[in-house]
């Protein structure tokens, strides 16, 4: 995989349990088969969506695999391979790697807070020695370091990163990582809410969980966008809005996420424990929003 291929529409899919909380095969191949049938541009595995601190180690790689597998080679995999370690970080890119992943998606370390010069190192190192290319994930608020728009453009620069994918509130480090690396690697925004935003200052796609649900909608987004058909992509984007706000703010994103899709007819589960479930308010509103888009009869 290089650059140019990482664009467009590239959903974070969630990760179905059973009633036991083991990894529901049959399941992930139906989510799979949602978002590479609506026309999706590639698919991350075990990310937050995926409940990838829950996951063990055997249990992220089979999850890999059994997209890598059900996708047909329909869409490239970028598996997620956050760890706090370096050391562990390569260890998931090799079991990635091994079962045909295209890239790996790194997060910064997390708990500890960093200097930006450990962070460059860290980098640094998995991109010398992954087989595979390179994704950098900035996500401050759950990791607790933030990549500021000049270290992002020092790691444009390292060999092997292709991408950038930014999930930081403030569209204006968006703007400004764009301007200081837009030319040398992919950067596509993590924010649902920022989708069409992003897309009008530069970026090159977005990484998901919004098109886990609606995987349609948010490629007929992107497609309305690049052709210059704004009024239509900004009127979609408002009502896609309806589901974004249960997706990105309280109760979380990963317990709406998985009720959408089972109140859609693809079973994924529950969350595993001790992610809490929603409240029966909260499914109202999930419904409400899936009503809004068609995905539901009124």
């Amino acid at each position: 995989m290089n650059k140019n291929e990482l664009k467009g529409v590239i959903p974070a899919i969630v990760t179905p349990f059973d009633e036991d909380e083991m990894v529901d095969e049959s399941a992930l191949r139906a989510v799979t088969k949602h978002v590479v049938d609506n026309g999706v541009h590639g698919i991350m595995t075990t990310g937050g969506t995926g409940e990838f601190p829950l996951l063990s180690r055997e249990e992220k790689k089979e999850v890999t695999r059994i997209v890598v597998e059900a996708s047909e080679g329909k869409a490239p995999i970028i598996a997620g391979t956050a760890a706090c370690s370096t050391r562990e970080v390569l260890q998931l890119i090799e079991d990635t790697a091994e079962v045909g992943a295209a890239a790996a998606i790194v997060t910064p370390p997390f708990y500890f807070i960093l200097p930006e010069e450990a962070l460059y190192q860290h980098y640094v190192e998995i991109a010398k020695f992954s087989p595979i290319p390179i994704v950098v994930y900035n996500n401050p608020l759950y990791t607790g370091n933030n990549l500021s728009p000049n270290l992002l453009a020092r790691l444009a620069e390292v060999d092997n990163v292709i991408g950038l994918k930014q999930s930081q509130d403030d569209l204006g480090q968006l703007v400004e990582a764009l301007r200081l690396a837009g030319e040398q690697i992919s950067i596509c925004t993590g924010i649902d809410s920022q989708f069409y935003a992003a897309l009008c200052v530069g970026a090159t796609g977005i990484f998901s969980t919004a098109a886990t649900v609606c995987p349609q909608h948010m490629v007929e987004l992107y497609d309305h966008t690049l052709a210059g058909r704004h009024s239509e992509a900004l009127a979609l984007h408002n009502r896609l809005q309806n589901l974004n706000k249960y997706l990105e703010y309280d109760p979380g994103y990963v317990a709406p996420a998985k009720e959408a899709l089972n109140m859609m007819g693809i079973p994924v589960g529950s969350v595993r424990r001790p992610l809490p479930d929603l409240t029966e308010d909260e499914k109202a509103g999930v419904r409400k929003a899936l009503v809004t888009l068609d995905l539901l009869p009124a």
